[in-house]
């Protein structure tokens, strides 16, 4: 019988036990699933997405023919999928001790600001226009749904979509793109046997990718995710934690989430 005397266990203990039970066999051999399966998911569900550009269009986007009113109906199934396949490998993020230092939320705080206001300054157009070369930036469109105004006949879905899309960005991109980019690809590089390698490992290569790869994935806003990127690529390299990079991105773009709705600058979202 258990001794009823004894100390219950404290949280961190209780997240220890989770951490060093072992993955299931399946998980343990295919650990990439981990890290790259929710974000395909949602990267292929994603190219479903009809932009702004199909507001109005007699076709929609794409060869399925989606068009811009059906985006709220997209993105909840974009989110419910990668939802699904996150849940298959939960046991492996645990594999990553949670912890959160106060310095997460503050790099979130500071890297919004820097989005923002490098969003708004459009400085890539304005330093390549002299040259001509304003025209080969890429465009990298965002829906820029606003569902207060598409489903205002339906406040009640309108606010259900946008409380849907403010845990999709805030919690659920946070995830799946730091566990990609930094618990896979980016010790990937380091090495064959890469979940060996310590989270945070940083050599030359690394630093650059940290960088380079996440400006490629937002071509519209390439001088924002150069300042932005290289802060959370420190952050890692600081703190040697995934959940601090996880929380800094979630922060940031709950911020920028509540900016978009409070000044009306769905073009950012």
């Amino acid at each position: 019988m258990e001794n009823p005397f004894k100390s219950p266990k404290t949280i961190e203990n209780a997240a220890a036990d989770l951490t060093e039970r072992p993955l299931p066999a399946w998980l343990d051999s295919y650990r990439w699933t981990i890290y790259l399966l929710p974000f395909m998911v949602f990267t292929v569900v994603q190219t479903m997405e009809p932009t702004l550009s199909d507001h109005g269009s007699e076709f929609g986007t794409m060869v399925l023919g989606i068009t811009y009113e059906r985006y709220p109906l997209v993105y909840s199934a974009k989110i419910a999928l990668t939802l699904l396949a996150m849940l298959l490998v939960l046991r492996g993020y645990r594999t990553h001790p949670f912890r959160v230092s106060l310095l997460a939320p503050a790099v979130g705080v500071v890297g919004v600001i820097a989005w923002i206001g490098l969003c708004h300054l459009g400085l890539e157009a304005k330093l390549l226009a002299p040259l001509g070369l304003d025209r080969f930036l890429p465009g990298g469109e965002r829906p820029g749904y606003n569902p207060l105004k598409h489903l205002a006949d339906t406040p009640g879905w309108a606010w259900g979509f946008l409380a849907i899309r403010f845990f999709g960005l805030a919690v659920v991109v946070a995830i799946i793109e730091e566990f990609f980019l930094r618990g896979f690809v980016l010790r990937f590089v380091v090495a064959q046997d890469w979940w060996k390698v310590p989270f945070g490992t940083i050599t030359p290569l690394v630093a650059v990718l940290g960088t380079a790869i996440p400006m490629a994935m937002h071509p519209g806003e390439l001088l924002a995710s150069l300042v932005w990127f290289s802060m959370i690529t420190w952050l890692m390299m600081r703190t040697r934690n995934i959940w601090d990079c996880v929380v800094a991105h979630g922060v940031t773009n709950l911020l920028l989430g509540i900016y978009v709705v409070k000044f009306d600058q769905w073009q950012l979202m």
